[in-house]
């Protein structure tokens, strides 16, 4: 199946350290080859990269390795195609507008029998499993507050719809509004949170490490949210099958 990875800040921060690692196991460390995707939310918009190339290979995956990016919340995904063809179309992550709010997914599993979007304001572009669960979502979501919620609201909304689709398969996801960062593990999802003191981190995929005491301000949070832990020094914190947590700041909120 195929990888996610998600970061949640107080502050802007770039996720160069960690893509490093995460790029790698498209197609070098892990078999996730299937193509790649990359969103940065930045105040009200948000850049969105895809590649239908494996991410060890694809040349936007250089370009993000090199570029500095400063984001509160970023969604990454590497490729493993379950459902719909390897092109740019199912390609992750995904991104809708709703309440005047980008809105981007992204799925690491596989499901059936998924309902239907009959008179849906969302529809899919592309003909994966995950892009139709994400238009559920959001269409759910529209029916149900006609005018933008308080993020309290949303995650008690989102605990009721998850679990609707968790039952039709693996339905590991990280989904985000630029405000806050939503992550539900139904299989495999592992976070962990850097703040003061900061220490030393090394990835798992190659010889690399970054001194995050030199880097950082005491008053700086980061979490990382990812599939399979990306650095083999730290204590990464495995979420429960069926949890659904909402990061603001750089902080979890079950």
């Amino acid at each position: 199946m195929c990888q996610l990875l998600g970061m949640n800040c107080n502050t802007p921060t770039d996720i160069i350290f960690s893509f490093e690692g995460f790029h790698r196991r498209g197609g070098l460390t892990d078999e996730h080859s299937d193509g790649w995707g990359i969103a940065f939310f930045e105040g009200n918009g948000c850049r969105l990269f895809l590649d239908y190339l494996p991410s060890i290979s694809s040349p936007v995956a250089d370009l993000v390795r090199a570029y500095p990016i400063k984001s509160k919340n970023v969604i990454a995904h590497i490729r493993k195609a379950t459902q719909g063809q390897i092109n740019l179309a199912n390609t992750h992550p995904f991104g809708r507008e709703l309440w005047g709010q980008q809105w981007i997914f992204a799925h690491n599993g596989n499901l059936s029998n998924l309902p239907a979007l009959e008179h849906s304001r969302f529809l899919p572009v592309g003909s994966t499993d995950s892009e139709h669960a994400f238009c559920w979502i959001l269409n759910q979501l529209a029916q149900q507050f006609k005018t933008r919620p308080d993020l309290p609201q949303l995650h008690e909304a989102l605990s009721k719809l998850v679990p609707q689709l968790a039952t039709l398969g693996t339905f590991n996801f990280l989904l985000s509004n630029g405000q806050a960062l939503f992550a539900h593990c139904s299989t495999k999802l592992n976070y962990l949170i850097r703040q003061a003191p900061f220490c030393r981190a090394h990835l798992s995929d190659t010889d690399m490490a970054v001194d995050f005491s030199l880097e950082t301000t005491p008053k700086d949070r980061v979490a990382i949210i990812a599939t399979e832990p990306l650095t083999d020094n730290e204590n990464w914190i495995a979420m429960q099958n069926g949890e659904l947590l909402m990061f603001i700041d750089g902080s979890p909120e079950s």
